[in-house]
């Protein structure tokens, strides 16, 4: 990414959440018996920072204004996004390629619906997203989990082991890049197996990028429409906004899809369901695809990159735990196996003692079981807060 200058914003600062309608905060004595008032969210993904303040100020030209009727004329919003995906990812992208979509969430269900039928099976590469698996059942579609491995400290694909798993009736696999949970950015050749193993079973792949401006001090992401040519006649491709400004609740997303048969495909599923975006988020995914964006996201992945730090370095001093290094995002994935004790017991550790609200690991699917994923994009105080907790709880 080219360097830009701008403004950073405060990510020291404290900002009380509760009683604002959080999901993270309003929502986790409900989920997880954890006191707002006295607990740490670290469940849901969005962060406790402020967006920058470009997105804030396209939200103040609106209440400005005054009226809050349908978007029109997309132009400007397109190319911001077509100029984000060129100077920050090296991938050129036509505005006839994009769609917008509320959330990503949305865009996985309507390629879902779009590109597979009933008892139609997709694989996921688990642990992941638990949304995934969701929006496939719910959709009477099958799920065919595909285990990840972990070597060096990250996950990687078991391509013979997958032949073995296939039931015949696969038609899409979902690829989460980076992967989420853990952190991992995939290397070229990795993403390059994975296309021919798409190739070989005839599967669409759907490539959730979502956390792909999220990426750790020297690593690079590399987005799949950029990895091989050949597979652009099945592939869509899903980025947003949402989570690297943190503007989850504006639920926009983009599905860009380059073949033109996928696209009429999709566009039509689009009209059956009356899909359209949200008009708060279209302005403000035009104002943080910029030059102050950009600028504002190197600064946050700076102080992300400390605070996962300063989480492994506490979290692998607890015996028995082991933090995943980060790659890619700000989702701390732990291993809790070698402490020996249940999954149910660490949840209620971390709960009920630290009384810190994650994630549990189970509900990411096969190879999660042993597993906690915690939130880190917060405040310093507040991290160190949690080291401090967990200790205690582990004691």
């Amino acid at each position: 990414m080219k360097e830009f200058g701008g403004q950073i914003g405060d990510f020291d600062e404290i900002i009380n959440r509760v009683g604002t309608h959080s999901d993270k905060w309003d929502s986790m004595e409900t989920n997880y018996g954890v006191s707002p008032e006295r607990g740490l969210a670290m469940w849901v993904a969005d962060m406790d920072f402020r967006p920058p303040q470009c997105a804030t100020d396209a939200i103040k030209r609106m209440c400005d204004h005054g009226i809050y009727g349908y978007f029109g004329d997309d132009a400007d919003y397109k190319s911001s996004i077509i100029w984000w995906m060129k100077e920050c990812h090296q991938w050129n992208v036509k505005p006839e390629w994009i769609f917008s979509t509320n959330g990503l969430v949305n865009g996985t269900a309507l390629c879902v619906q779009a590109f597979t039928e009933k008892d139609d099976a997709i694989v996921l590469f688990t642990p992941v997203y638990h949304a995934f698996a969701r929006v496939i059942e719910a959709a009477d579609r099958k799920v065919t989990e595909c285990p990840l491995v972990i070597e060096n400290g990250r996950y990687v694909f078991d391509f013979d082991a997958y032949e073995k798993l296939l039931t015949g009736k696969e038609t899409m696999l979902i690829l989460c890049s980076p992967h989420n949970p853990g952190g991992t950015v995939w290397l070229r050749q990795e993403l390059e197996e994975l296309a021919d193993f798409a190739i070989k079973h005839n599967l669409k792949i759907v490539s959730d990028e979502i956390h792909h401006d999220l990426i750790m001090p020297g690593q690079l992401h590399i987005p799949m429409a950029e990895v091989k040519k050949d597979i652009s006649d099945r592939l869509i491709m899903m980025t947003a906004p949402t989570k690297t400004f943190n503007i989850a609740g504006c639920h926009t997303g983009n599905v860009i899809i380059e073949d033109e048969k996928l696209r009429a495909t999709f566009a039509k599923t689009m009209k059956a369901t009356g899909t359209s975006a949200n008009a708060f988020g279209l302005h403000m995914t035009e104002a943080v695809y910029s030059p102050d964006g950009a600028y504002w996201v190197a600064a946050l992945m700076r102080y992300i990159d400390e605070n996962a730090r300063i989480f492994d370095e506490g979290i692998n001093e607890i015996e028995g735990a082991q933090s995943m290094g980060l790659q890619a995002t700000y989702l701390s994935w732990v291993d809790f196996t070698e402490t020996g004790l249940s999954p149910m017991y660490i949840a209620e550790r971390i709960q009920d003692v630290a009384e810190i609200a994650a994630s549990h690991g189970t509900t990411f699917g096969k190879g999660g079981e042993n597993f906690m994923r915690f939130n880190i994009g917060m405040p310093r105080a507040r991290l160190e807060d949690a080291v401090q907790r967990l200790h205690k709880a582990f004691a």
